[in-house]
């Protein structure tokens, strides 16, 4: 199983637009083959600050996701509003 935590620093002004985008890849990420659970989760102490947390049953599965139409059309749309993106986070469970 891989796991990914991808951080985004939203600007304060964007975090609705950000959330509306987030929400509609969720939507359509959690019916991906090979999605175990995909969620958009925003900071306690920092408003701006967003996570994906995220787990696929294979690279392969994050690997499609990644190479999916929504992901490919969502994903830049974020990217606007970020202030600052994070490199995403890759773990396996030992």
């Amino acid at each position: 199983m891989i796991k990914v935590v991808a951080r985004t620093l939203v600007r304060e002004e964007c975090i609705e637009a950000y959330q509306a985008l987030a929400k509609e890849i969720v939507e359509k990420t959690v019916q991906e083959s090979g999605n175990v659970f995909y969620t958009m989760n925003q900071g306690v102490e920092d408003k701006r600050l967003h996570a994906m947390i995220e787990a696929w049953e294979s690279m392969e599965a994050l690997q499609a996701h990644m190479a999916s139409e929504h992901f490919k059309r969502i994903v830049p749309q974020m990217a606007q509003y970020a202030e600052e993106n994070y490199p995403p986070e890759l773990y396996t469970e030992v």
